[in-house]
């Protein structure tokens, strides 16, 4: 059994762990996940004070996408590997000489998409960007979780109190 002091910690911890859970179920359910680096960079960390879920840095983009502007140097090569985590394909462009040529046919295609995509990404934003977002990865669960670590707390203390009521005799108002 837990002292009486740890209890508060295990709740927050048991919180933040479903949280966790139901926030990697909904990006999965919302077809989001390609390498699934953003679900494995989920991390709790409990303290004496208080408890912090931290996801890497692309997280708040689940529920917001990406606006447009600046873009990492060779950012279609980022694309070009999304597409290959999502399976995604391009059509092949073949070459029309015979000379040796440094990529294949596939993998021109491949990459002439992926510039493409990154060049519509800089320009516009990402099309969840542009559609303007959704609330139903996380935020939704985090003031789900909020309302429950809440309650749980204050039965938690109420708990307390009755004990302590119990044990001394006294009357508390």
């Amino acid at each position: 059994m837990a002292d009486i002091e740890s209890v508060p910690r295990i709740i927050i911890a048991q919180e933040l762990e479903d949280l966790k859970a139901r926030i990697i179920q909904n990006h999965t359910a919302a077809g989001q996940v390609a390498s699934g680096r953003t679900a494995k960079s989920l991390r709790i960390v409990v303290d004496e004070e208080s408890g912090t879920l931290y996801g890497r840095s692309p997280f708040g983009t689940l529920e917001t996408g990406r606006r447009g502007g600046r873009v990492p140097r060779q950012f279609y090569l980022i694309i070009r590997q999304w597409m290959k985590d999502k399976g995604i394909s391009a059509p092949p462009m073949p070459y029309k000489t015979n000379r040796p040529h440094k990529y294949t046919p596939e993998e021109r295609g491949a990459r002439s998409m992926a510039a493409a995509i990154a060049q519509v990404i800089r320009r516009s934003g990402t099309k969840l960007y542009r559609d303007g977002g959704r609330d139903d990865i996380y935020s939704r669960e985090i003031e789900n979780t909020r309302k429950t670590l809440m309650e749980r707390l204050s039965r938690f203390i109420i708990q307390k109190i009755e004990h302590i009521k119990l044990n001394t005799n006294m009357e508390i108002n």
